[in-house]
């Protein structure tokens, strides 16, 4: 039976679907944008590595290849299981079932956490960041990576999606707790037009995913991002 940690919000996408967002993982950034803008912030070599939400662990053995140590921390029992199996092989990689507000590492042990799309929104995700700072010891880094909607073919799709949405509460929200922004272009780079389908799929209703495949052609999506980062 998954097990989900106290206090996770659900994420219908890889929680319902994970052999999908498998494929989205793999789409996400070829040209390693993301890592580069992190590294020239707070390179990981030799450091304790922290993955909030690391879902089945796609970016651990990544990490792993320069940090001294790699923790995931995901809610989802199963997810994490998947995630233990990637890393099986990686010796300095370890994997708990835990959430955002209570992560269970010890205090200042984390030299830097990396939570990728876990903390949408902003508004909310309060007790998870007071868990971070416990976490992350001084002279390390705090990276969160989230949805520019202000732009971008993805961020239009966003936006459609939750016309709630308002962009400047949440860069308000992030620049009121001390966080640098860095806004960065990535792109989604898929195999095939049936891979696209499939993760529009989850990730949008389903008159807005047809939408999106009538509307765009190829199989790479312009994507915009925010780098949110602070250094403690």
């Amino acid at each position: 039976m998954v097990e989900i940690a106290p206090g996770a919000v659900p994420s219908p996408n890889i929680w319902n679907s994970p052999r999908v967002y498998e494929i989205e993982n793999r789409a996400v950034d070829p040209d390693g944008t993301l890592e580069a803008a992190m590294r020239a912030v707070r390179p990981w070599d030799g450091a304790t590595v922290l993955d909030v939400g690391c879902g089945t662990g796609f970016h651990l053995p990544r990490f792993a290849r320069d940090a001294a140590r790699v923790v995931g921390v995901e809610p989802h029992s199963g997810l994490a299981a998947s995630a233990r199996r990637r890393a099986k092989d990686v010796p300095n990689v370890t994997v708990r079932v835990g959430s955002a507000q209570a992560l269970p590492l010890p205090d200042a042990s984390v030299d830097v956490a990396h939570a990728r799309w876990a903390y949408f929104f902003g508004p909310g995700c309060e007790p998870g960041l007071a868990e971070l700072d416990r976490v992350v010891r001084r002279g390390g880094a705090i990276f969160v990576i989230d949805n520019d909607a202000t732009r971008s073919t993805f961020g239009g799709w966003f936006r459609r999606s939750l016309p709630s949405y308002d962009p400047e509460a949440v860069e308000r929200f992030w620049s009121r707790r001390g966080f640098s922004r860095e806004p960065l272009t990535i792109r989604w780079a898929f195999d095939s037009r049936d891979d696209l389908r499939a993760v529009l799929g989850i990730e949008f209703p389903a008159d807005l995913a047809d939408a999106c495949m009538r509307e765009h052609p190829g199989c790479e999506v312009d994507y915009a991002v925010n780098l949110w980062w602070r250094c403690p």
